[in-house]
């Protein structure tokens, strides 16, 4: 599959298509529901033993070097580390939400060049694209993918995989926001995003104590809402939460959740939110890579991306 080359992301409302494709809302929401049978995330999500919580010390970070041939950040993406630790039930989520959802997707790498006119058209409405993992790496798939999500009509934004043993929250931070993780308040840009999940290369809360992942956290948060004037959401579990931040509650009143689980609800929520602003409910379906329900109508996701 040929590679993309990166561009500059479209900036205001010039080069964006007049309308917007939109299906009624009962036809989007049937649609982010009609799961594929038998499809799953990469063998690589699912092949590992679920690893035990790193010791809880206030320990610093141990340094990952990058370029170690172990690396893989084209395997490493929003839930590639979900299914592993917390598994999935296959239930569809939408019989027990009496809340207005809207429909969309994530995407990386993994998934290449996306088709983001049949997206689209079966209802999708919003899109978060992996841009950067650590402070070495960039989606060489970002360009087709963030723009092309623009240029269908969707509402996108960009997220960044990370690494808290390799580096600073806020070099991590200063890397996304040069390579992709911008915002402008064009009515069609989601706040930045940060993944944090289980370490794919090894002990789950990467080396740091509970401590010292909430202040890489906002290390990270801060230097992205100083250099973009928004916060980033944030993408994680309620388990892994609760087990590398000790149930920390103070990112609830600034950063949006992005929670992941896959089953019929979204669950018992970190501390410090009181709801979630997406939710990642399965890591395949109708829409090309995982599927996720921004938690309002779709003019509450337009006020989102204005700010």
């Amino acid at each position: 599959m040929p590679r993309s080359s990166r561009s500059a992301r479209p900036t205001g409302t010039t080069g964006r298509p007049t309308t917007r494709r939109r299906l009624p809302v009962l036809a989007a929401l049937a649609a982010a529901t009609a799961l594929v049978t038998g499809v799953t995330a990469p063998a690589y999500a699912a092949d590992p033993a679920p690893l035990a919580p790193a010791p809880l010390t206030p320990a610093g970070p141990t340094p990952t070097p990058e370029a170690r041939p172990a690396f893989h950040p084209d395997r490493d993406f929003a839930g590639s580390t979900v299914a592993a630790h917390e598994g999935r039930t296959g239930a569809s989520p939408l019989p027990a939400l009496a809340a207005t959802q809207t429909p969309g997707l994530d995407v990386a790498s993994y998934q290449g060049n996306v088709d983001w006119s049949t997206a689209a058209a079966n209802g999708a409405q919003f899109a978060y694209v992996k841009a950067t993992e650590g402070t070495s790496y960039t989606n060489p798939y970002f360009a087709q993918q963030y723009n092309g999500s623009y240029n269908a009509g969707l509402i996108r934004g960009a997220y960044h995989f990370a690494l808290p043993n390799n580096s600073s929250g806020s070099a991590q931070a200063n890397w996304f926001v040069d390579h992709g993780g911008g915002w402008s308040a064009d009515g069609a840009t989601l706040p930045p995003a940060l993944d944090i999940e289980y370490n794919p290369y090894g002990a789950s809360c990467y080396g740091l104590g509970q401590s010292a992942m909430v202040s890489w956290i906002r290390d990270f948060s801060t230097t992205v809402r100083n250099r973009t004037g928004r916060y980033p959401t944030l993408y994680t579990t309620t388990n892994w939460w609760a087990s590398c931040t000790g149930n920390y509650g103070g990112f609830g009143a600034t950063n949006p959740l992005w929670i992941a689980r896959y089953s019929s609800t979204a669950g018992t929520l970190p501390n410090g939110w009181g709801y979630q602003t997406f939710w990642q409910y399965a890591d395949s379906g109708t829409f090309p890579g995982d599927q996720d329900l921004f938690n309002g109508a779709a003019d509450r996701l337009s006020a989102l991306a204005l700010g």
